[in-house]
């Protein structure tokens, strides 16, 4: 590339501008090998070369530069925010804040800084300082976009809608062409159901960033707030083609895609967040209770062993394990297995005496009292559950019947054994009616 004498710098910046519009850091990197000694060397140039390696991932050249500045000049402010950006992006928490505090020290005024602050604060929940970092942005920059959404955001965490609607429609109406404005304020419509106006700020959104997974995730979830689950699976697919490494939107894809008989579309996706994030146990758990479901007793075994594996209090998941082992294969293939989940379980609890009957396969008349005797509705209905799968393991159609009646009219759908039951119940041909009909 060829420049004149008289206007090679500003080309040179005006590309570098333009590159770096588009991502293109190496690129924009290069041209600084372009400037005379006298401009490459000045201190306005290498902060910006030295935020331009932040915004590479070069981190540590971005803080070389950056320390030899403060070294000759210890009040450059600008200086001191490249350095706070590159801890941000090495996850140096407490090097972060150390830099941000030292810049207002030196300008109270500091904008950046101070919106940076609160935003750490937020995060942190720490609403009252997040507030008064905010709140001295804005008195210093009366239009820093970043500190009005920010001030917003705990408005509507401080359950104040009007005050945050107020910021976010000043930040929208100053900044036209950010989509973080409307976003959050779909958020809070959203939180106040008005549903409508959010998915309308949204659609706006997304069309300022297309490639905003959040956007999408968002959107989904107000779409199956209005019941528009089709619309809502489109969008939180949309978003698995954006991020298919983040595994909340596949959280709501696999619920949708089950719920309309999609049943490989959400084993699918179950089987993704779960090698995703494995410690996340309700993902092993929804596998589970939908490959029991297909009578895929084998695979349900296999998940919910892995549930068992990342909360092994979770007792449950040691007999929902047990169960699809029994069904998998013969009635004391499981046997082992109890017998070390039996070292751990505390004997004074009704999961522990299930784990005995289902590990002896005996003494069922004991546990019959213990269940039906029972004060907690909640360890009641679900152990009246596993109750009535021994019986129907082991051939009892009727007392299996019975238990998975009972279990039925305690009515305590948050656990998943009331949705295996539900299943058992419609598979069977039976409803609501009173057990001793």
């Amino acid at each position: 590339m060829l420049f004149s004498q008289e206007n090679h710098y500003e080309i040179i910046l005006n590309e570098v501008i333009r590159l770096l519009a588009v991502r293109n850091y190496s690129s924009a990197l290069a041209l600084f090998d372009n400037l005379p000694p006298e401009d490459a060397n000045s201190t306005e140039i290498q902060l910006l070369k030295a935020a331009i390696l932040n915004s590479a991932g070069r981190t540590a050249d971005a803080v070389q530069i950056a320390s030899r500045i403060v070294s000759a000049e210890s009040g450059n402010t600008e200086a001191l925010m490249v350095l706070a950006d590159a801890a941000a992006i090495d996850g140096r928490d407490r090097d972060r804040r150390n830099f941000l505090e030292r810049i207002i020290a030196i300008n109270p005024g500091h904008g950046r800084a101070l919106t940076d602050l609160g935003n750490i604060s937020l995060g942190n929940q720490n609403l009252f300082a997040a507030a008064g970092y905010f709140d001295r942005a804005l008195a210093a920059e009366p239009d820093n976009g970043e500190a009005l959404v920010g001030r917003a955001v705990v408005f509507r965490y401080q359950r104040d809608p009007r005050s945050s609607e107020q910021l976010l429609n000043r930040a929208a109406y100053l900044y036209p062409e950010w989509a973080r404005p409307l976003h959050e304020r779909a958020r809070l419509y959203t939180g106040a159901g008005y549903f409508d106006d959010a998915l309308r700020d949204l659609d706006n959104a997304k069309r300022m960033e297309p490639d905003n997974y959040w956007l999408y995730v968002d959107c989904g979830q107000v779409l199956m707030d209005v019941d528009r689950k089709s619309e809502a699976l489109a969008e939180f697919s949309r978003a698995i083609e954006l991020d298919p490494d983040n595994f909340l939107a596949y959280v709501f894809s696999a619920g949708i895609k089950e719920e309309l008989g999609d049943y490989e579309g959400a084993e699918q996706d179950y089987t993704k967040m779960t090698r995703i994030r494995p410690e996340y146990y309700f993902g092993f758990e929804s596998l589970g209770a939908l490959l029991m479901k297909r009578k895929q007793w084998a695979g349900a075994r296999d998940a919910f062993l892995s549930a068992y594996e990342q909360a092994p209090t979770e007792y449950t998941y040691a007999l929902l394990a047990a169960l699809c082992w029994m069904r998998a294969a013969n009635q004391t293939a499981p046997r082992q297995f109890l017998a070390m989940v039996l070292r751990t379980a505390p004997r004074d609890t009704l999961e522990y005496s299930m784990l005995r009957l289902y590990h002896d396969l005996s003494g069922d008349l004991d546990v019959v009292v213990k269940v039906e005797n029972e004060t907690n509705t909640f360890t009641k209905a679900r152990m009246l559950y596993y109750l009535a799968s021994f019986y129907d393991i082991r051939g009892n159609r009727t007392l299996a019947d019975r238990y998975y009646l009972m279990a039925q009219d305690i009515g305590e759908p948050a656990f998943i054994e009331w949705r295996l039951n539900e299943w058992i119940l419609a598979e069977k041909g039976l409803g609501i009616r009173a057990i001793n009909e």
